[in-house]
């Protein structure tokens, strides 16, 4: 199946922070990031390297008064970003296989995520963590990235934390679950030619 580069970018401007992202779905796992957030920058390096997206993220907030502006408004538009890349459009998303699951297992802890592609955006987040913090991050602030990346892809996202106990350990599965999730579902189905993986004809 012969299809053009599926790549997009976009930026956000506010008050609070100043964004840019790009991302090529059909990459090889490059990254370049600086959300000035040391270990939410290693988690989107991750996204991006089990995804097999290249992905740049370029956000300055006002990380003075907490985290949580940026770590939100990158999930927006990194959001946005990535339903513009693989062709979301009033139609939804187009020619993609739509579902996609993966089990992400990291020492004694154990992530699945499982995504559909269908422009109907929704967030189950059965995950808990056992510190407040995993560096600078308060650990609550992973469920604000998540949600906002689905609201803004247009993704129905389940993550479920099997069991697990290392907050480390439990952030960063879910982050490569998701991203494995998202490398199989945003994958071209040569087989639905021209179509779209629903009943409905749209999604």
């Amino acid at each position: 199946m012969t299809t053009t580069a599926r790549k997009a970018e976009s930026a956000r401007k506010t008050k609070e922070t100043q964004i840019r992202v790009a991302v090529n779905v059909d990459g090889s796992g490059k990254s370049g990031i600086s959300t000035g957030v040391g270990f939410f920058d290693h988690m989107l390096e991750a996204l991006a390297k089990h995804s097999a997206m290249d992905i740049e993220v370029e956000a300055k907030g006002d990380l003075h008064i907490d985290l949580h502006h940026t770590m939100e408004d990158v999930g927006i538009v990194l959001g946005q970003t990535f339903a513009k890349a693989v062709g979301a459009s009033g139609n939804g998303y187009g020619r993609v296989v739509r579902f996609g699951s993966a089990y992400v297992p990291m020492d004694e802890t154990l992530v699945r995520a499982a995504v559909d592609l269908c422009n109907r955006p929704y967030l189950v987040w059965r995950v808990t963590f056992s510190r407040d913090k995993v560096g600078a991050v308060d650990t609550e602030l992973f469920k604000e990235f998540f949600h906002a990346f689905a609201m803004n892809a247009g993704v129905c996202l389940h993550l479920d934390l099997l069991y697990g106990e290392n907050s480390h350990h439990i952030a960063e599965a879910c982050f490569k679950a998701l991203a494995r999730a998202l490398r199989e579902a945003a994958a071209l189905d040569p087989r639905l030619a021209d179509g779209i993986a629903s009943t409905k004809g749209a999604l």
